[in-house]
């Protein structure tokens, strides 16, 4: 049951974000569009109230216990810019809107660009890291935790790769190639 919730609260997502955009662009109603958007915090509480009550109903924590968890830090942390990014692409491609801003390719403003998406990943990973924690707690010491332990360990892998791709920017800036070196 719970993967089905995860499957469907991802369709909820782009079906509340197609829904804000129809709003926004279509019927000219932008407050009524926010107020479609604001409501895809609900699909995870609904999510995270599910993955409690079956953990209360006795079922063992496994993997999808722990992908409910990093679907809900992911849609928590990175949720607002997916959606930014899709308003901003849509707009321009269907409505005329000026063209998307493009991360900065080169020097310190990119360098800052991947400490900005390394931070929400970050963020998406502590806040998945938090829940398995509490998933764990709330199990105790009786039940099978190591799945969540194992997501634990997945968040801290996908922590490290962000900060290592962030940290390489600012070690080694991409630099614009001269005329000459392009040769």
């Amino acid at each position: 049951m719970v993967v089905a919730l995860i499957i469907a609260c991802e369709v909820g997502f782009w079906v509340l974000l197609g829904i804000g955009i129809l709003l926004r662009y279509v019927a000219k109603m932008p407050k009524a569009s926010t107020v479609v958007l604001l409501c895809e915090p609900v699909l995870e509480v609904v999510l995270f109230v599910t993955t409690v009550i079956d953990l209360r109903n006795g079922a063992e924590p496994d993997w999808k216990h722990g992908l409910a968890a990093v679907y809900i830090g992911y849609s928590a942390a990175l949720g607002h810019s997916t959606i930014k990014w899709v308003d901003a692409r849509v707009a321009h491609r269907f409505f005329g809107g000026p063209p998307p801003v493009k991360p900065a390719k080169y020097g310190a403003a990119r360098t800052l660009h991947e400490w900005k998406t390394a931070g929400r990943w970050v963020l998406a990973a502590v806040i998945a890291m938090a829940l398995l924690q509490g998933g764990i707690w709330y199990v105790g010491d009786d039940g099978e935790i190591g799945s969540l332990r194992d997501w634990q360990l997945k968040m801290l892998f996908l922590i490290g790769i962000n900060v290592a791709i962030a940290l390489s920017y600012t070690l080694f800036p991409k630099r614009e190639r001269s005329a000459s070196s392009a040769r």
